[in-house]
């Protein structure tokens, strides 16, 4: 079983960035996925210092692919899309059917926002070219079990295994409304909270998270105790979702226990203070995603 880093979903300076990838280069990962798939306001990396990433990266023997906006909005943004998808060096992670549309039968990742949910639309994106598919967040292993025994054409299957899961995306800038400024006017409010901005419930409990335009589950996904589950299913990759601080050490807890050197409850254990907020894995039981249930 591979390990992924997905793309970074918040807004780092620059220089932060280039730290915290120049630590990942010596992680034990296989795929590491790069670009700006929120906000095409965030303005710190453009297309070229991505790239300068993936360069570093695939030299320290990773895979690198290279992720589109999930939210296309503007001319702007479908001529970055345009050339994340013509970079001809790396393979593309398609956020939206937009981006699949235009890579015109290359090979290509289906992304987790495709919302892939029946076997039709894995078949359909299978025909696209695709070669790998991100499940959606919130499918329980009952219905990818479903889609495996129905539908599989050689594809890799990657699930979100670690990080706060993304909920919604919006045309407006949740957190610059709440700091009371306009999209267009943002002054780049998102930079301020590197994992995001928690918000609190009247009796004080954690609730959401805003970034950007995008808004986050408060509690953090964590399937580390359910590795075994998944290489029944047949999942080749787990995908884990950057935070600021830490992730070098849950990589290396991941690592540990595909490896069988520790146990999934033993690794959930030791994680357990490196994690910006409290564990859930409810959808892959089918259950409410913030609740957590045992292995």
């Amino acid at each position: 079983m591979k390990i992924a880093l997905g793309p970074l979903q918040y807004y780092w300076p620059r220089e932060t960035v280039f730290d915290f990838y120049d630590g990942m280069a010596g992680a034990p990962l296989d795929i590491v996925y790069l670009g700006e798939t929120v906000c095409s306001r965030r303005h710190e990396l453009r297309l070229a210092y991505w790239l300068a990433l993936a360069e570093r990266l695939a030299g320290a023997g990773k895979q690198v692919v290279l992720s589109t906006q999930v939210l296309i909005e503007s001319g702007a943004d479908l001529n970055a899309l345009r050339r994340i998808a013509d970079n001809g060096r790396f393979l593309v992670e398609a956020n939206d059917m937009g981006a699949v549309g235009y890579m015109e039968g290359r090979p290509f990742v289906a992304g987790p926002h495709l919302n892939m949910y029946n076997n039709p639309s894995l078949k359909l994106m299978a025909d696209a070219g695709a070669v790998r598919w991100v499940v959606p967040f919130e499918m329980p292993a009952q219905g990818l079990a479903a889609m495996r025994a129905g539908f599989s054409a050689g594809l890799e299957t990657e699930v979100f295994a670690y990080g706060r899961m993304p909920l919604a995306f919006s045309a407006r800038c949740l957190t610059a409304r709440q700091q009371n400024l306009p999209k267009d006017d943002c002054r780049f409010s998102c930079i301020a909270h590197p994992d995001g901005m928690l918000m609190q419930t009247q009796e004080g409990q954690p609730f959401l998270v805003l970034n950007g335009i995008q808004t986050q589950a408060a509690q953090v996904c964590n399937l580390v105790e359910e590795l075994d589950a998944m290489r029944v299913l047949g999942v080749g990759v787990v995908r884990l979702s950057p935070q600021a601080a830490h992730m070098g050490e849950l990589t290396a807890l991941f690592r540990a226990a595909i490896a069988g050197e520790i146990g999934g409850r033993e690794a959930h254990e030791r994680m357990a203070p490196l994690m910006p907020g409290g564990s859930c894995n409810g959808f892959w039981h089918g259950k409410p995603g913030m609740e957590r249930h045992a292995a």
